[in-house]
């Protein structure tokens, strides 16, 4: 049913055989779309997009509020709104753990 397939990588130019096994093997899984990188470049995609790459992840932005429960200064990953209570992460802690 599957025959090999001669594709051209996308990052490299190189081409790479897209082997009947590894066709029935991604029609397995439900993939639709036929691989555009070569084994090698796949796995340097992979890499740089796990931060472990030439690319370095940016750290997250944190804003500085007031914690609602104790009154410290806490940092959270969003910009609080002012409609919700803010906890730092001690609070938000011991109240997650009550549930």
């Amino acid at each position: 049913m599957y025959q090999d397939k001669a594709i051209t990588c996308r990052d490299c130019g190189n081409e790479f055989v897209f082997s009947a096994s590894e066709q029935e093997f991604y029609a397995s899984k439900g993939f639709d779309n036929d691989p555009s990188r070569c084994p090698s470049c796949r796995k340097i995609y992979k890499q740089q997009r796990r931060g472990g790459g030439r690319f370095e992840r940016q750290p997250r932005e944190t804003y500085r509020t007031t914690c609602a429960r104790c009154g410290k200064t806490a940092e959270v990953p969003f910009k609080p709104t002012g409609d919700k209570p803010v906890y730092c992460k001690d609070c938000f802690q011991a109240a997650r753990s009550r549930f």
